[in-house]
């Protein structure tokens, strides 16, 4: 069986640019020292626009954390709305006022082609000059005055200050979520330090796989949320609205914009699990041999006044009320509005992009691709009959226990008791808390864990939803690299409610030094979604691909790993200059008609240096005589 080999990620989230472990290293600053640091701050004035003096030059990594430090610290992570996608305090409404002719003048003069069609109940109207209408009340009528309100929730994990996606490529009339899904794919694919035209020709056209989505669709002015506001706010619905608004548009931009790919396709969606679901699409599709190559991503931008509102009324955010009641304060302490496993009232919206890059052992052996990690498993389940479609069920035990069972067959039980750590869903909800901590104590009892180390990144960049899971996964990443586990440094203590006692929920960050081997990535969902990763360290992925290829292969693989890995890091390096170069392919020709040719064994496409196999092996060869 073939292993699924992270070999480039990249994103874009509130903590910055994911891809070599910057944004990681933002939520563990206060870990994190010398050119890490450095690089980190290079890499969040890029994107934020702060990289340049006055005088126009480049600041250097030795003055950048003085210069602009406090700047780039304070304009990411989770943090009071600002004003660059739209005034919390003045959001824009009508409000129903019902009107009798004695309230006040009975007649209202407005042009003719503005008159309702038809005539409101209770009205009457009469022709007058220069294309005008008098409109008079007969009897009682409802009228829609244009007001501002203002949220009740003001706290979200925004991208980071000064960034704006859309200045990156030529992204007219895209919706914000497909801006952010397009270079948050160019940045992994980039950060793998091979060329994707070398990479395509070393595989079949349809070994490539493309598994990515967003849970809310795309819900502002450019997708969904326009098409369903156009005629109510007076405005044309347009050709683009409704087809940019599909949940799978981040995989179709992808195939079509960024790889120009015809592989396999689609999305699965399962509400906050929607990137596990899409990931074990992946990683099966892998392990069978159907694939070679996986681009798994989400991309989601729910900070619209519409979706805070839905989820406010849900009681699912956590409001400046009740930021306020939990500190006894008059000022919300917007930093801390998410706070896992300690006293909360509601989770923190946030926007984030996340991509994966996935080949089998074979090919980043045969590539020198970097081995960053892997990904073994990915179990998924249901909770069966449930009161609410929000409650919790019994299908989270069986998706995370089936993961550690799975890492035990694979390493042993003392692997998974002293070196496995969790990326809690973490909502920061009292229901999760509680619930998602039994399950955790529950397990732990049953596999004799403990002591388990527990995270939730959530703490840091909010909730993003169908992305969630991507956030915690591109973390585990550089707690594999740097083995430090963000501590949950929101919280003022664990929750008296929180089963705690087999588990490590720590404020401060943890040094697991020759203890990050295994991460287990946790996601519940609205409706019953449940979704556990398992992920494997590089230390492990190397013993296991020098176990079969054999040192000598091994060898060689680290050699050709080199040349690899100086091309990455002069990606990263040209990153650190300018924001995310961007890969946007529109304008290019397609493929037409005449660059297909077919025959009874194989497809052949132009563009492609293998073809398509047509001689597929009966599966069923035990039914035939």
């Amino acid at each position: 069986m073939r292993l699924p080999v992270i070999v480039g990620f990249g994103g874009v989230g509130p903590a910055g640019r994911s891809s070599f472990h910057h944004a990681y290293r933002r939520t563990i600053i206060d870990s994190v020292q010398g050119t890490k640091r450095s690089d980190m701050f290079l890499s969040l004035a890029s994107l934020m626009n702060l990289h340049r003096g006055e005088d126009g030059k480049p600041i250097s990594s030795t003055d950048i954390e003085a210069m602009v430090g406090q700047q780039c610290l304070d304009g990411t992570l989770v943090r009071q709305l600002g004003t660059n996608l739209f005034d919390p305090n003045k959001i824009p409404a009508n409000l129903a006022v019902a009107l009798s002719p004695d309230q006040g003048s009975r007649e209202i003069i407005i042009a003719a082609n503005k008159l309702p069609k038809p005539v409101p109940a209770g009205c009457t109207a009469e022709p007058l000059d220069e294309g005008m209408v008098r409109l008079t009340m007969a009897g009682d009528a409802e009228l829609k005055f244009r007001t501002y309100r203002k949220l009740a929730v003001q706290s979200a994990g925004q991208l980071p200050n000064g960034f704006d996606p859309a200045a990156l490529y030529n992204s007219r009339f895209h919706p914000r979520g497909l801006q952010i899904s397009i270079i948050a794919a160019s940045d992994a694919l980039q950060s793998i330090g091979i060329d994707w035209e070398i990479i395509k020709q070393k595989v079949k056209p349809d070994e490539v796989c493309v598994y990515a989505g967003s849970a809310m669709g795309q819900l502002d002015k450019n997708g969904s949320g326009g098409m369903a506001q156009a005629r109510l706010k007076g405005e044309r619905v347009s050709s683009k609205q409704l087809a940019l608004g599909l949940g799978q548009m981040p995989a179709d931009f992808v195939n079509a914009y960024i790889l120009g790919s015809i592989g396999s396709t689609g999305a699965a969606l399962g509400a906050c699990a929607s990137f596990l679901y899409n990931l074990r699409l992946a990683v099966d599709e892998i392990k069978s041999g159907r694939r070679r190559i996986a681009i798994v991503g989400s991309a989601e931008a729910p900070i619209t006044p519409e979706v805070m509102e839905g989820y406010t009324a849900m009681s699912a955010l956590v409001t400046d009320d009740n930021l306020r009641k939990l500190d006894g304060v008059d000022i919300p302490d917007y930093r801390r509005a998410s706070r896992p496993f300690g006293d909360n009232s509601g989770f923190v919206l946030a926007e984030s992009g996340q991509y994966i890059v996935l080949f089998d052992d074979a090919l980043a052996i045969e590539l020198g691709a970097t081995a960053h990690a892997a990904v073994s498993d990915v179990f998924v389940n249901a909770d069966g009959i449930k009161k609410s479609i929000s409650s919790p069920g019994p299908g989270n035990y069986i998706t995370v226990a089936k993961a550690v069972g799975a890492a035990r067959s694979m390493f042993g039980d003392e692997m998974v008791r002293s070196k496995s750590f969790i990326q809690a869903h973490g909502s920061s909800t009292p229901q999760n808390r509680v619930t998602e901590s039994l399950i955790f104590d529950q397990v732990a009892r049953a596999f004799n864990i403990k002591c388990w180390p527990i995270t939730a990144v959530k703490a840091y960049l909010g909730h993003s939803i169908g992305a969630a899971s991507a956030d915690q996964l591109i973390n585990s990443l550089g707690v594999f690299s740097d083995e430090i586990l963000p501590g949950i440094s929101t919280i003022d203590g664990v929750a008296k409610d929180v089963h705690a006692d087999r588990l490590n929920i720590s404020k401060s960050n943890q040094d697991r030094q020759g203890r990050a081997e295994i991460g287990f990535l946790n996601s519940k969902g609205f409706g019953g979604n449940n979704a556990t990763g398992t992920m494997i360290s590089p230390r492990l992925v190397e013993k296991m691909l020098r176990n079969r290829y054999g040192e000598k292969a091994y060898t060689a693989y680290l050699k050709r790993n080199l040349a690899v890995q100086q091309a990455a890091q002069s990606y990263d390096q040209v990153c650190m200059k300018v924001p995310i170069p961007t890969i946007y392919r529109f304008g290019e020709t397609p493929l037409g008609d005449n660059d297909i040719s077919i025959t009874d064994t194989r497809v052949s496409i132009a563009g492609f240096d293998n073809s398509v196999d047509l001689a597929v092996e009966n599966p069923y060869p035990d039914m035939f005589e």
